[in-house]
Parts: structure tokens; C-alpha cells; sequence
């Protein structure tokens, strides 16, 4: 086991600086995503108990997005991509603070808090996509999101149920449960400064500075944005499903957060060793399993619709999720290489459109949740919205199919036509 670990330890120290740098500025910073993506919409949910505004405050964060990624591309005439990088992560403790600072949650403040967080995102996953793609390539790309993954996946066992019950403590000891949140808004800020601190650490470059916006691309271009709005239809669902199941279900972020680490550790040593094992080759595979799982998740809890179906949803998804992001983004990646040697274009062009199809996505996801609220109920929105997104998002593996068989058609077209 030490020599195992040894080993481990060392294949990550021979990769280079950039890499390392990218990968523990990650690490640190993931310590926040857990907070930002399950205990700010519990938060919401039980404010409100309305889960429409959590859907808002979500579909909020996913417009601030594509926004910031396009402003983002600007700023980095101006400044230096860790500082924009930096800003990023610092937004989403700012955006915390507006949502704790509201006496009342209305739409309006809910739109801000959740601009805000949008924007957190924007400058955050604009750069660090920017980043990971030029620090990898395809070769080692699996064992970068496979190491990330792992990482990520322990740490979302370890912060919600400690945050989960520091909040339901604070309750119950008769203390006041906005206090701990308040409390754990001001550590978010600490760990963002941390994170910030070692991305500077990195000598990383901006991109070349060329055009960035584009409106007409290679066919296979928009074949990878199917496959980015089909991605996007399930990423709300992702993040605020389980929050709002089991605040509307059980009612205690204890047991929310005992719900997201169970699971989590097996789920954790799978994603590392998939990560490890796995090549190109596998990645149609690994992304059909995490589509199956999120499939079957849902269908669990549209039939139970209980305290068992959310903990078995939550089950499925914590595998479903790293799965998907770790045969997602390498194909993501792998077509913006070709494609951006081929069409001689800025990377980050591909990174700003790849941000308005999943937009597109978003949107459609979050729309349908309101329009079966509206029109029928909360419960049944919760119950069947998810289902439906679920099967919709199984057409994704026949695109991914496709995808990865025309890149390897153009590899070899443009191999063949490689002058010697």
C-alpha cells in the first residue's frame, strides 16, 4: 500500500509545474464547491421552502455565465489570466455574502446573489478551462480529471456532513441556523484566498490574443454544441436536485449532508482508478455508464419520491457526475485541439461558443422544471422534470459516438494532408 502510494506520489511529481499548480489550486478551492452548489440552495429552500426560486437562483447563475465568459475574453487583453482566474473564486464568497446580507429572499435579491455567483463562475471556469487545456494534452488528460475526480469526490465527503451538521447543531443548540451560515460564508472567503495564493504560484501564460468571437465554425463544431445543450440540461438538476429533495423531503442539511458523502469515498477510489486505467479508447463507455446512472436515479426518485429514493438518487449521482465529467471533458478538449489547429483560431473562441450551448441547455432544463410547477405542481415537478431530462440526455451517447468517429476521420484527413 505505502509503496503504491509512493508511486502515486511520484507520477504526480513528475508532471510539470503548471500541472501540479493547476491541480492543487483545484484541490484547494474545491473544498467551496460543495458549499456553493448544495448548502446556497438549501439555503433558498429553506428561506422559501419554494423550490421555483432555487430554479431561479440557478437559472440566475447560468446566465451570469456565458456573459462573464465573453467579458472575460476582453479583460484578458488587460490582465493576467491568474488574476482573472483569482477573481473568479474570490466572487463566489461575495456572492454568499449578498445572499446572507438579505432580510427577505425575493426574486430580485435571489437574481443577484445569483448574477454574482454566475459571474463567479464565469471567470472561474472560462480560465481554468483555458488552463487545463493548454497545460494537458490528450494523453494525460484522463489521469488530470481522473486525479481531480478524486480528489473532488473525497472532499464531497468530508465537507457536507461536517457543514451539514454544523449547521443543524447550530439549530438545535438553539442558536441561530443564519449564524452558521454566516459562519461558513466567512470560511469560504479563507479558502478562496488560499486558493488564490496558489494559483499565483504557476507561471502560466494568457492566450495568443486573436479574435475570440466567431459565429460560423466547422460542422463538427456544432455537433460538440448538441452535445454541450444536452450536457446542460441536466446541470441544474445536478447540483439543486438533492438539496431541494431532501430539504422539501427531511428538511435537515444534517441529513443532507450525510446523504452527499455516503458513497462518496467508493464512488471517489472508482473515479481514480477509471482516471488511471483508462484510455482514449474508453471514453465512449465511461460517459454511456454516467448517463445510465443518472438515468437510473432518476427513475428511482420519480417512483419512491421518499426518504430511501432521494438517498438512492443521491447514490446513483454521486457516481453518474465524475463519470460524466471525466469522459465529457476530454472529448470537449480534444475537439477544440483539432479544430482550433485546423481553422487556425484562438482556443478560447471554442471555450466562449462551447459556454452558449450549454447555455441553451440550461435553460431548457431550468424552463421545464417552471413550466411543470406552474402548471401543475411542486412535488410533480420534482417527481418527473428530472425523468424527463434523464432519457432526453441519453441521445447524447449516440452524438458522443459520432463525435469521436469524425475526429478520428479528421486526425487522419489532416495527417494525410500534413506536408512532409
Amino acid at each position: 500500500m505505502f509503496r503504491k502510494l509512493s508511486a502515486e506520489i511520484s507520477h504526480f511529481k513528475q508532471q510539470p509545474l503548471n500541472f501540479r499548480v493547476l491541480v492543487l489550486t483545484n484541490l484547494i478551492y474545491a473544498f467551496v464547491l460543495p458549499v456553493i452548489d448544495i448548502f446556497v440552495a438549501a439555503y433558498v429552500m429553506r428561506s422559501s421552502n419554494d423550490p421555483v426560486k432555487v430554479v431561479v437562483y440557478q437559472l440566475t447563475i447560468y446566465t451570469g455565465i456565458p456573459l462573464t465568459f465573453l467579458l472575460n475574453g476582453f479583460l484578458l487583453n488587460r490582465f493576467n489570466i491568474k488574476t482573472l482566474y483569482s477573481v473568479g473564486m474570490m466572487l463566489s464568497a461575495v456572492s454568499m455574502m449578498i445572499m446572507m446580507s438579505l432580510k427577505t429572499l425575493d426574486l430580485m435579491g435571489i437574481a443577484a446573489a445569483g448574477l454574482t455567483m454566475g459571474m463567479s463562475f464565469g471567470f472561474y471556469w472560462a480560465n481554468r478551462d483555458y488552463l487545463a487545456l493548454a497545460m494537458t494534452n490528450d494523453g494525460n488528460r484522463n489521469y488530470y480529471y481522473g486525479l481531480e475526480t478524486f480528489f473532488y469526490t473525497i472532499i464531497a465527503v468530508v465537507v457536507p456532513v461536517m457543514i451539514g451538521w454544523f449547521i443543524e447543531y447550530g439549530g438545535r443548540a438553539g442558536g441561530d441556523v443564519q449564524s452558521a451560515y454566516r459562519i461558513v460564508t466567512g470560511l469560504v472567503f479563507v479558502v478562496t484566498v488560499l486558493a488564490s495564493v496558489m494559483c499565483f504560484r504557476g507561471h502560466f501564460h494568457n492566450p495568443v490574443q486573436r479574435r475570440f468571437i466567431f459565429f460560423k465554425f466547422h460542422p463538427y463544431w456544432y455537433r460538440m454544441l448538441l452535445l454541450a445543450a444536452l450536457k446542460g440540461l441536466a446541470q441544474g438538476f445536478l447540483v439543486t436536485a438533492p438539496a431541494m429533495l431532501i430539504m422539501r423531503l427531511l428538511g435537515q442539511e444534517g441529513a443532507l449532508g450525510t446523504a452527499q458523502s455516503v458513497g462518496a469515498i467508493v464512488a471517489a477510489i472508482i473515479m481514480y482508478v477509471v482516471g488511471r486505467a483508462t484510455q482514449p479508447k474508453h471514453r465512449l463507455t465511461v460517459f454511456a455508464i454516467g448517463l445510465v446512472c443518472f438515468t437510473l436515479a432518476a427513475i428511482i426518485n420519480g417512483m419512491l419520491f421518499n426518504a430511501t429514493g432521494v438517498i438512492l438518487f443521491m447514490l446513483f449521482l454521486l457516481v453518474a457526475k465524475p463519470l460524466l465529467d471525466l469522459a465529457y471533458f476530454p472529448i470537449q478538449f480534444n475537439v477544440i485541439d483539432l479544430l482550433s489547429k485546423r481553422e487556425n483560431r484562438n482556443e478560447f473562441a471554442y471555450i466562449l461558443n462551447h459556454e452558449a450551448g450549454l447555455y441553451v441547455g440550461r435553460f431548457l432544463g431550468a424552463a421545464t422544471f417552471i413550466a411543470l410547477a406552474w402548471y401543475y405542481s411542486d412535488e410533480f415537478a420534482l417527481r418527473y422534470a428530472i425523468i424527463i431530462i434523464a432519457f432526453l440526455q441519453l441521445a447524447s451517447i449516440f452524438v458522443a459516438k459520432r463525435l469521436l468517429k469524425q475526429g478520428e476521420e479528421l486526425k487522419k484527413d489532416d495527417l494525410i494532408n500534413t506536408p512532409l
